[in-house]
């Protein structure tokens, strides 16, 4: 078969998505009109509603794959088998598509997504969007601190990042990968090109084409719709326990399992970043003996008070320290403040710096998690 070079595969699993999934596919479609796509969206065999409204949207441009076995399984695991119908559809129809891209159930997808794809895609083996979550009128608080982090994140570190050279790791969703580049990852891996072992299959993926010589780039290109770019645009958890779990599979995917699993590169910019992306547990333990060291402190003031004693006044190099950390604590909430700014106005920049203390909360609770995580798949040998 011959690559078809404006021709792309776009994968969706789906895993009790009955709410969702229609209107996400409608959406797709209305969004790659005048493009040639073909969705491929996994289900699982005892997920009927899923299926059921899948396989009402089949047609030309859309192929349900069936799981081999019942859900819920990985999401590498949905997606190897989408691999795999994606394999078989090239043969049937003599031709190779140009890259596969990876979304979710709940995305939405600018219309000008596979023309930044098209356009890049003979220098970059890997692309990624920036992906914007969209904010909950009723959680502002917990759903909201995910459009402050993915602001600094894509608005910041990603670029960052290519700019120092270190690999670019995918977020999953609003990302393209090449299809020699899938091709050279799946001989790599035994014929499956996402690793099923592993919590964050999407964020090793990148790092993985960074090893094998291939180009990635984060690309931030103006568009006229909302919201001022081409990203992809998607609603996160809004309840604190699946914020914690979902965020505990990130921490034990990247920070603890990435050790072993991709080691710490070559080069200071892949050493730095790599380090920098596992901070999350050792971040969450400082900030917890910060609290601490917070609230001993007012108790000890207000006891000083009570008691009539002068109250202690830091000097010398305590009193530096504590003014250093200060401005650099201004510093952090102002970038924050700047980057959530250029994605979702003011409103949400000045919630931005009070969300610090939510976001570190549900950091806290799932670097717990991440932890258990960790040491359950360790006895167990597979990953949950």
């Amino acid at each position: 078969p011959l690559i078809d070079q404006g021709s792309f595969a776009v994968f969706v699993p789906a895993w009790r998505e009955a709410d969702v999934i229609g209107q996400m596919l409608d959406a797709a479609m209305a969004s790659y009109e005048g493009d040639d796509v073909h969705l491929f969206v996994g289900c699982y065999p005892n997920d009927p509603d899923t299926v059921s409204i899948v396989r009402s949207r089949e047609g030309p441009k859309v192929t349900l794959v069936l799981v081999d076995r019942d859900g819920g399984t990985t999401k590498a695991h949905c997606l190897n088998n989408a691999y795999r119908a994606l394999l078989a559809f090239e043969i049937a129809s003599g031709r190779l598509f140009a890259g596969i891209v990876l979304h979710d159930a709940e995305d939405l997808i600018s219309p000008r997504e596979i023309g930044v794809f098209r356009e890049n895609s003979v220098r970059f083996a890997m692309i990624q969007l920036p992906v914007c979550p969209l904010p909950k009128p009723d959680s502002r608080w917990i759903s909201g601190h995910y459009c402050d982090e993915f602001a600094e994140a894509h608005g910041k570190t990603m670029i960052a990042r290519q700019f120092i050279g270190a690999a670019l790791p995918s977020a999953g969703v609003g990302c393209m990968f090449r299809r020699d580049a899938i091709a050279a990852l799946a001989a790599r891996n035994g014929g499956e090109p996402f690793s099923e072992d592993s919590l964050t299959e999407d964020y090793e993926l990148g790092l993985r084409l960074g090893e094998l010589g291939f180009a990635s780039a984060f690309i931030v290109e103006a568009d006229s719709s909302a919201p001022g770019f081409v990203c992809t645009q998607a609603y996160f958890p809004h309840e604190l326990a699946s914020a914690v779990k979902q965020k505990a599979r990130w921490m034990a995917g990247i920070g603890l399992d990435g050790w072993s699993r991709l080691g710490w590169g070559r080069g200071w910019a892949e050493i730095w970043m790599r380090a920098r992306d596992r901070r999350g547990l050792s971040s969450a333990v400082i900030l917890l003996a910060a609290y601490l060291a917070l609230v001993i402190a007012i108790l000890l003031w207000l006891l000083q008070g009570l008691s009539g004693r002068p109250l202690f006044v830091p000097h010398g190099f305590l009193s530096l320290l504590l003014w250093t950390n200060g401005a650099l604590a201004v510093w952090r909430l102002s970038m924050r403040f700047l980057c959530t700014y250029r994605y979702y106005g003011h409103g949400e920049a000045f919630r931005s710096a009070p969300r610090v203390l939510v976001s570190n909360a549900i950091g806290i609770l799932a670097s717990m998690e991440a932890v258990r995580l960790h040491l359950s798949s360790l006895r167990t040998g597979h990953v949950r």
